[in-house]
Parts: C-alpha cells; sequence; structure tokens
C-alpha cells in the first residue's frame, strides 16, 4: 500500500495498491483505495492546484516530480 502525496504542499492525494517494483508511472484506478484529488476535465489536481496527472480512461497518467510517495510495493 503506497501513500502518495503532492510534492509542493505534502497533502494526501490517493492510497494505492501498487504490485510489483519498478516506478511509479500510472495509477490503475480499480486499485485507488482512497482519493483525495480534484477531478478537473482530464486533468487530476491536489488540493493546493498542483497538476498530479491525466485521467486516461482505465488508469490515472501520473506526472512525474509532482508527487511523493511512501510505503512498501507488493
Amino acid at each position: 500500500m503506497l501513500t502518495i502525496k503532492c510534492a509542493r504542499c505534502k497533502q494526501k492525494i490517493f492510497r494505492y495498491v501498487k504490485i510489483g517494483k519498478g516506478k511509479l508511472w500510472h495509477c490503475w484506478k480499480d486499485r485507488i483505495i482512497e482519493d483525495f484529488s480534484i477531478h478537473k476535465g482530464k486533468k487530476v489536481l491536489c488540493k493546493c492546484g498542483n497538476l498530479i496527472g491525466i485521467d486516461e480512461e482505465k488508469w490515472i497518467k501520473l506526472k512525474q516530480h509532482s508527487f511523493t510517495y511512501s510505503g512498501t510495493k507488493t
């Protein structure tokens, strides 16, 4: 379980189940446990206005360096 936070203000954005090793390039929507983000059209934003990613139907493509994460990958 990963906790994904905004790189700018450190607020929680997602609680996400990551399967496998490797970088976090996108979040599958069915693996997001809690969603604290704001959705405006296809944009996924933090409450501070920082652009986190783009909604691409089945997943959210994350903008690298706009977020940090902590937790364990399974």
